[in-house]
């Protein structure tokens, strides 16, 4: 199950960004996340389906 949720850290280091970016996606809504206590977590879905937006926006077949 720990599989299925990610922190902070790691979409940082997959997405090759800063925290400031990671947090400001989750913001903006455009990354799906949920609390558990303190803790913030980006379900791997969520990650799934930001990649799959962005690969419409670099072909044009986006929103």
């Amino acid at each position: 199950m720990t599989a299925d949720l990610l922190t902070v850290a790691q979409v940082m280091d997959r997405l090759q960004v800063s925290k400031h970016t990671v947090y400001h996606l989750i913001r903006t809504r455009r990354l799906r996340s949920v609390r558990i206590g303190r803790c913030r977590r980006i379900p791997a879905t969520a990650l799934a389906a930001y990649l799959h937006e962005l690969s419409g926006e670099v072909t044009g077949h986006g929103r």
